[in-house]
This record gives structure tokens, C-alpha cells and sequence, in this order.
């Protein structure tokens, strides 16, 4: 029978203390990075059992999300799946701390600050960032973003988009358009995906003109009204607009009461997530309703289960409202 590598075995080749392997294995402030980086190379050359790290209960869980979406308008999703999260660790016990990440930050001096025993990354997060998480030897899982091989969970963004594009086929719409910011983002390239396959599947060849992505401005309004220029200048303009999520969706309704644009006689408009601001705006707007609470709520259990699943899918509900 081989041996069972333990931490004393780890030390004596690392030429450190078993204190200072246990501070490296279970993720602890107090080393230097290097030493760290060497104590988990020697851990995984020698064949240590990384999962006896996770025996005993998750007690704190770090809630990661990119700087870009601590915005007020990212924030109007974000926030009831954050509050969700804090009340299923609540429940078990956990505590629960937040950290916005972007692309110039420490990201290994941020998280040990937090001494965490899981991570939850939210949204879109640089391949660049993820890199640098996943060299922690805890688990995580992902909200709202998917990475091969790596346990996630989202709204069926791509189910969503097509039963919304076939509603407005049903409805007699001929120019349906696409409205997107970056498609570096998972949910975004689910719910164009699903914008294609209902055109395609309907026979409908839809010009490229009327997919249009925001260009990267620093100002996200500036940028959609942009876009928003591009496909209301065209010859024939759509006659339907589905933008990537409601906060886009209110800048397209706002940016067609300035121009003049009726809301629905000339465009009907729809978004995705149904926020709460998007319920109290005029007209009200159609979306697709996205269960935020039980996004929080089975991502926990996702990640206190060790969950092998690979990225769990939430089913959408289509919200009929006045702009569509």
C-alpha cells in the first residue's frame, strides 16, 4: 500500500515548517508568494490529496465580482443574487465577504485579505483573473459566466432569447435586431446564440446590419445610444430590438422617446433579466424574468455539495408587457 503524503512530508522536502505548509494548503496569509507557489508545486509533485483540505464545512465564502459591474445598473441584477447568497450562508453558518476585482489588482494579496475557504465568481471575469484564482486550492463556482471544465450556474440564456424572438415572429416583426455590449460575456453570446437559432429555425435571413455591439466607450449610455445611431440610421430600420439585458433595453426606450420613435407602434422593444427598475418604467417593459434568488441560493449549495456539475441551467419566464 503507498504512502499517505501528509503535511510533515510536504515540510521536510519544502525545507519550511509544518506551519508554514498549512498556511499554503489552506490558502492563509503569511507567506511569501513565492514560498507558497514552491510548498504547492512540492504538494502536487508528491501526490498530496488536495480534497482532505474541504473535509470539515465551508465557513467563509468570498463573493468575487469584476470592477466593471459595481455599477448602479450592473448592481440592479447583481444585488438581489448577492443578498440571495448571504442568506443561504446565513442559513449554514458561513460567513460571506465581497471583493470587486479588476484587471490591475493583486488578485492573490486581495483574496488572502479575505482568508476564504470558497469562491464565488460572479459575471464576467479576464481569463487573466480566473488564471490567477484557480491556483487556490479551494473550490469554486461561477455565477453568471461559464468556463469549460469549471462548475457553474446561469439562466438559460440561450432557451430565453428563442422563446422571445418567436414571440415577436408570432407578433408579424420582419427586422428583428440585436443589441449587445461586449460578446466576451458568456450570458451575451447565449442569448445572441438563441436570437440566431429562433431566426434561423423560423427561415428568416435577417441582414447582419441589425446586430449591432456597443463600441467600449467609458460610458456605457454614450455607448449604446452609439450603437443605437448605427441601426436607426439604417435605409429600413428594425422594426423589433432586443437588447442584451434591461438596462440596455431602458436606454433604447429612452433614446426612442427623444427621437420621436413610438414604443411599440414603430419598434417594440424587450430586454433580459427583469430588474426591478425595469417593472416601473413607461412603457413597461417586456423581458425575460431571471429567478435572482435561486441563482444565489443553489450556487451555495452548489458549492458546500461539491457539486460535479458542470453548469447548471435556471429556466427563464417571458414577462409580456406593454413596450413589446
Amino acid at each position: 500500500m503507498s504512502k499517505t503524503i501528509g503535511v510533515r512530508d510536504i515540510a521536510q522536502l519544502a525545507g519550511v515548517s509544518v506551519g508554514a505548509v498549512s498556511r499554503a494548503l489552506n490558502n492563509r496569509p503569511g507567506l511569501r508568494e513565492d514560498t507558497r507557489q514552491r510548498i504547492m508545486q512540492i504538494a502536487q509533485d508528491l501526490g498530496y490529496d488536495f480534497s482532505r483540505l474541504h473535509d470539515d464545512k465551508i465557513k467563509k465564502i468570498l463573493f468575487i465580482l469584476h470592477r466593471q459591474h459595481n455599477t448602479a445598473s450592473a448592481m440592479n441584477f447583481y444585488s438581489p443574487v448577492l443578498l440571495a447568497v448571504e442568506h443561504a450562508c446565513r442559513e449554514r453558518n458561513i460567513a460571506l465577504s465581497f471583493l470587486a476585482l479588476g484587471p490591475t489588482d493583486n488578485v492573490t494579496q486581495q483574496v488572502l485579505q479575505h482568508s476564504p475557504d470558497a469562491l464565488l465568481c460572479v459575471g464576467f471575469i479576464e481569463p487573466e483573473i480566473m488564471a490567477e484564482l484557480q491556483k487556490r486550492p479551494l473550490p469554486i463556482v461561477l455565477i453568471d459566466h461559464a468556463i469549460p471544465g469549471m462548475i457553474s450556474i446561469n439562466p438559460d440564456n440561450y432557451q430565453g432569447s428563442m422563446v422571445l424572438i418567436q414571440h415577436m415572429i408570432k407578433q408579424g416583426k420582419k427586422r428583428i435586431a440585436f443589441l449587445a455590449s461586449s460578446l466576451a460575456h458568456y450570458s451575451i453570446r447565449q442569448r445572441e446564440r438563441g436570437y440566431r437559432q429562433a431566426l434561423f429555425d423560423a427561415g428568416m435571413l435577417v441582414s447582419p446590419q441589425y446586430e449591432v455591439t456597443a463600441p467600449a466607450l467609458t460610458d456605457l449610455t454614450v455607448s449604446l445610444e452609439f450603437a443605437l445611431d448605427e441601426l436607426m440610421s439604417l435605409p429600413i430600420p428594425p422594426d423589433a430590438l432586443f437588447c442584451y439585458n434591461d438596462a440596455a433595453a431602458m436606454v433604447a426606450l429612452n433614446y426612442c422617446q427623444k427621437k420621436g420613435i413610438k414604443v411599440p407602434e414603430d419598434i417594440v422593444i424587450a430586454g433580459f433579466d427583469d430588474i426591478d427598475l425595469s417593472r416601473h418604467i413607461s412603457p413597461a417593459l417586456t423581458t425575460l424574468a431571471v429567478d435572482k434568488d435561486l441563482l444565489g441560493k443553489r450556487a451555495v449549495e452548489l458549492l458546500v455539495s461539491s457539486s460535479e456539475n458542470n453548469n447548471v441551467l435556471l429556466p427563464v419566464q417571458l414577462k409580456l408587457r406593454a413596450s413589446c
